[in-house]
């Protein structure tokens, strides 16, 4: 199952290629990187695993900002349906289109400009995860590296606890080696450990809202009500940049050994609601603890000298470490591919033409980490860099699944009535994604003015 995990991660983004057995096309043979060899088991593990990352730091902060519990889990809720058919939806146009990538199957099936489209969303939404991804990282850091060398206040923390000066040279030392391998073969032994890092949290965040948080004040929390419209559809990005596994279903689903339409929505449902379980579980016993004062990543909010949270801060830390070589290898493998389109074009073949060579893997290895750096800390805030990675994720919910189900249907034969209702489910998907893609992005943009 591991084994599998890496090979659909290392692939997603690399191969490229018709799956066998594609109703309504010829026969053709299925890439090596795609073989269908994952069972059912591990294709809802490595689903689960997909989607619990960073996004799970940030769901009590997007409960405090939809305005109370309910209204955000109703929206939760509504999400949930778009995102388990948008898994659906990708499987079924990946076996309409014989493609094996994400990227594929648009190009594919809604034509070469939407595929560079969606190369170039998929490389942005690659890159801010980074940044998230070194953000959580430094915050963590930040708060161990203030356990271990304590300051009594009023007295301020000694200045090599600051994340400006400890998270450059965990970039450069530990991130930047990591990174920079053709292959990423670690990545194996790192699946469990990050669905056990996210599950421990939530059960942490559970635990301390009955127990209470070491060295906070318990006080009665006001009862919310959302300031307004906006307010609630606020929790849309987050809940987009939680449920980070849409990228990675195509290759999912390409590499199941019984790939099946109806199999693959089973699997889709069971990994969702597991995941929503853990997200709910954390978002509302996250703001139920802290109500307004949640910060936008939960363990910021609790004690620096609480041992159970420095546990947490230390596997999820070490988690996200293990996880952002894998974010920079699939951005990395699309800026490979272009590299070789335009330099065969431009001069022919040639040694420089070879993207996984060490002449152009570890010049773009260190540009993306010396990017995503900067980044991470000239931003301020964690909820701004999940405003934005929130509205492109929804490209890859809604609105790529939606264009691929519109085209996929005149593709094959259907029955007129069964046509009608999936392209107007995938309108709906479009503008769905449309209107988040356009409300996050506006109020990421003023936050940032």
């Amino acid at each position: 199952m591991a084994d599998n995990y890496l090979i659909l991660k290392s692939g997603f983004g690399a191969m490229e290629g018709p799956t066998a057995g594609s109703p309504g096309l010829a026969e053709k043979p299925v890439p090596a990187a795609a073989s269908p060899s994952l069972s059912s088991l591990g294709a809802v593990f490595i689903l689960l695993k997909s989607a619990l990352g960073a996004g799970l730091l940030n769901f009590p902060w997007a409960f405090h900002k939809a305005g109370g519990v309910t209204p955000a889990f109703l929206v939760e809720l509504v999400s949930l349906v778009f995102l388990i058919s948008g898994l659906v939806i990708l499987g079924y146009a990946a076996s309409v289109s014989g493609q094996t990538t994400y990227q594929g199957v648009v190009g594919g099936l809604c034509g070469p400009a939407l595929g560079k489209l969606c190369e170039a969303c998929f490389i942005v939404n690659l890159l801010m995860i980074s940044v998230a991804f070194l953000r959580v990282i430094g915050d963590q850091l930040e708060k161990l590296c203030g356990f271990l060398l304590p300051s009594t206040p009023p007295a301020p923390q000694p200045w090599c606890v600051d994340q400006r000066l400890t998270l450059p040279p965990l970039s450069a030392l530990v991130i930047l080696p990591l990174s920079v391998p053709r292959e990423i073969g670690f990545q194996k032994y790192t699946s469990v450990l990050g669905t056990l890092a996210a599950c421990y949290l939530a059960l942490v965040i559970v635990v301390q809202y009955y127990t209470g948080p070491q060295g906070l004040a318990r006080e009665p929390r006001p009862t919310q009500s959302p300031s307004s419209w906006t307010s609630v559809f606020s929790v849309f990005p987050t809940i987009c940049f939680g449920f980070q596994c849409h990228e990675a279903g195509v290759s999912i689903y390409c590499s199941m050994t019984h790939r099946s339409l109806s199999h693959w929505a089973l699997v889709s449902v069971l990994s969702l609601l597991a995941c929503c379980l853990v997200y709910s579980l954390t978002g509302v016993y996250g703001f139920l603890t802290f109500g307004a004062e949640v910060s936008a990543d939960i363990l910021m909010s609790y004690p620096g000298d609480d041992v159970v949270i420095i546990v947490a801060r230390a596997l999820f830390g070490v988690s996200i470490v293990t996880v952002y070589p894998i974010a920079l290898f699939l951005g990395r493998s699309v800026m490979q591919d272009f590299w070789r389109r335009s330099w065969c074009l431009a001069c022919g073949p040639g040694a420089l033409a070879e993207p996984s060579g060490p002449w152009v893997r570890v010049p773009l290895t260190v540009l993306w980490v010396a990017v995503t750096l900067a980044m991470a800390l000239l931003l301020p805030d964690l909820s701004e860099i999940i405003s934005i990675i929130g509205g492109i994720s929804s490209f890859f919910i809604f609105i790529f699944p939606g264009l691929c189900l519109i085209c996929a249907v005149n593709v094959q034969p259907v029955a007129a009535r069964v046509r009608c209702c999936l392209e107007a489910w995938g309108v709906v998907s479009v503008l769905v994604g449309t209107f988040i893609f356009g409300q996050s992005t506006v109020a990421a943009a003023l936050e940032l003015l």
